[in-house]
């Protein structure tokens, strides 16, 4: 086997690039920020000035243009597919798409379509959210493609830990307590809307509490994660191996 060098190109085997948001947040072990998360290398970039305050409560539109800058380092890096590490990147995912060579995508929210196909009538999917109040219906229609999916949404920015830690960035995370809010906004989103068969978080700081969510209702979570390591599988495939 013959291996060539890419012009400009300075490592070589992280197929996935995570656009990175301005923070000021530990990452534990599960959010797409941490690469310990992954059984792969991944690629990061960070995109300055694309902080909470412009991403999640406003939605500028002037960041645009350093996702874009940020995404073409990737690829010119090697990359063979983008995401991010916020599911309110999904305001930019259309236009992102149109603009870069690879498969992109930049929020858990577009798994909606696909698992909405595995309910029955009647059943929901039961998103969580890092803020309900500022996720609109442009995300969601952005997310969806236009499809209607039968869904109910909630919030995570009033429990104290969650809001300190992940919207406030004081520079600390409390993991028991975060998990336990986790649970039980997740418990009470059940409890009112029993049709619910699936979860789906939305936000890449929850990947990490998914274990302790589906032990505690029995249902599938899926997230940032899920949605990576299906991309990555597809787009690093490994021969199988084994016998007829």
């Amino acid at each position: 086997m013959i291996y060539h060098a890419n012009k400009g190109q300075t490592s070589y085997g992280e197929a996935i690039g995570i656009i990175l948001m301005e923070s000021f947040m530990p990452f534990p072990p599960g959010c797409p920020g941490n690469a310990t998360s992954f059984d792969y290398p991944v690629r990061y970039e960070i995109v300055k000035g694309a902080n909470m305050e412009k991403l999640v409560y406003q939605g500028d539109p002037q960041l645009l243009q350093p996702f874009i800058d940020a995404g073409w380092r990737l690829i010119n890096e090697g990359v063979k597919a983008i995401t991010g590490n916020c599911g309110f990147m999904v305001l930019y995912h259309d236009l992102l798409t149109r603009e870069f060579p690879v498969p992109t995508f930049m929020s858990s929210l577009l798994q909606l379509p696909f698992l909405s196909r595995m309910l029955r009538p009647g059943e929901k999917i039961g998103v969580v959210t890092a803020n309900s109040k500022t996720l609109t219906e442009d995300h969601l229609r952005i997310a969806t493609g236009g499809v209607e999916v039968p869904m109910v949404v909630t919030g995570m920015q009033d429990q104290p830990e969650f809001y300190g830690a992940i919207h406030a960035e004081k520079g600390t995370l409390d993991f028991t307590k975060v998990e336990s809010e986790v649970v039980a906004v997740t418990g009470k989103m059940i409890a009112e809307n029993p049709e619910i068969k699936i979860i789906l978080f939305e936000c890449t700081d929850l990947p990490p509490y998914a274990a302790a969510v589906q032990e505690a209702f029995g249902l599938p979570v899926y997230d940032f994660s899920t949605m990576i390591n299906y991309v990555h599988s597809a787009t690093v495939r490994k021969r199988f191996n084994g016998h007829t």
